[in-house]
């Protein structure tokens, strides 16, 4: 008898699935960190907390980015951070 067969069913799951759960978690984690970290530089505590309680897949995160940070982010500037990432 399998026990574990019961408790993790994996009929119906493949490599599939999970890559794009992995593809979207990474794009998530992407916009969150690089949003909250925003909002955390420019002192704004309420759209921190909005980033961090609501999870929007990384939609919420670029809206904010391009439309309400005090630092208006363009395209140019999402890539320069990715080639040069200042930690």
């Amino acid at each position: 008898m399998d026990i574990f067969g019961s408790l993790f069913p994996t009929s119906g799951y493949n490599l599939g699935n999970y890559l794009i759960i992995i593809l979207i978690t990474v794009w998530t984690v992407f916009w969150k960190g690089l949003a909250l970290w925003n909002a955390a530089l420019n002192s704004q505590k309420n759209w921190f907390i909005a980033l961090i309680i609501i999870n929007t897949v990384g939609i919420l995160e670029i809206f904010y980015l391009f439309r309400f940070s005090k630092k208006k982010f363009t395209i140019y500037c999402v890539l320069e951070i990715i080639k040069n990432p200042k930690i």
